[in-house]
């Protein structure tokens, strides 16, 4: 039997919104496995177990560089310690030079692009001299470079902390509309097709486990599994979602209405999946006491 620790189901708690004791006995029941654990609680509580768990858990900002016509772009996710340093004008300024050196040079990964250079010095090296100045360690995440179909139009929100980047062919207007939505709504994907098999799996057990206990014959109870998979999946995907500035219509029906298409996009928050330590001033100055 894996150990359950205290820690374990604090961040069960964090994923689900479940009761502390809940989470505990999901996740001995699931012996440590932090999925099945979540997949056991949404089948108990529902709607109420569906947070993401992929919290905010770090700081930094996006970076986004669009060439001026629109046909080539890039977003960046550059981290640090605190908000404070994300608000640092030389930060924010290597963020901005760094997308645009994306987009401008290719690099394969984050390893090349930390090895080129700005004037005589490295990437790293600038990197590594401004957390010295800051006294606060940061690091390059992640970035996506794109070539569009059709146009690029970017939405940035909360202080950078969310960055969309989407390739519509038509309405440039709307573009903007549909970049925002995406920031709002945070879509798996553009349709059915590109959300991932775990994820559909993942769904199909928890509402397996829910139809079953319904009682209901096993034909009917296929279908009930079906339908919670199907609706999953509209509410997950850009094209199927209805629209935040009219939520009679879905996306793919204003662009239509429009004569546009989209053609994909990139979502990142800041933190998305990173696991980081926060501290209980409290409980240290009571730990201590007791020293």
């Amino acid at each position: 039997m894996a150990e359950i620790t205290a820690s374990m189901v604090k961040e069960l708690r964090e994923r689900t919104d479940a009761p502390m004791m809940d989470c505990k006995k999901a996740l001995n029941e699931a012996e440590g496995d932090m999925q099945k654990a979540e997949e056991i609680l949404r089948v108990k509580f529902g709607s109420k177990a569906a947070k993401s768990a992929g919290r905010v858990a770090a700081e930094g900002i996006v970076g986004i560089h669009i060439t001026p016509d629109g046909k080539m772009g890039s977003m960046i996710e550059v981290n640090c310690e605190t908000d404070f340093v994300a608000k640092n004008d030389d930060f924010q300024a290597l963020v901005k030079n760094l997308a645009e050196m994306v987009v401008t040079q290719n690099p394969a990964d984050v390893a090349a692009l930390s090895a080129m250079k700005i004037g005589d010095k490295t990437v790293e090296e600038i990197r590594t001299e401004l957390v010295g100045k800051i006294g606060e360690n940061m690091s390059l995440r992640r970035f996506v470079r794109i070539a569009a179909r059709g146009k690029l139009a970017s939405y940035v929100h909360g202080g950078a902390k969310i960055g969309v980047m989407v390739d519509v062919a038509g309405d440039e207007a709307l573009a903007k509309d549909i970049a925002m939505h995406i920031a709002a709504s945070k879509p798996k994907a553009l349709d059915a097709s590109g959300v991932s098999q775990d994820l559909i799996d993942s769904e199909r057990r928890v509402a397996t486990q829910k139809a079953a206990e319904s009682g209901k014959p096993a034909n009917i109870v296929e279908k009930m599994v079906e339908g919670s998979v199907q609706k999953f999946l509209k509410e997950v995907t850009l094209l199927s979602q209805p629209f935040v500035k009219d939520d009679k219509q879905t996306v793919e029906q204003v662009l239509k209405s429009k004569g546009s298409q989209c053609h994909g996009f990139t979502l990142y928050i800041v933190g998305e999946g990173i696991e980081k330590k926060v501290s209980d001033f409290a409980a240290e100055v009571a730990a201590a006491s007791k020293v």
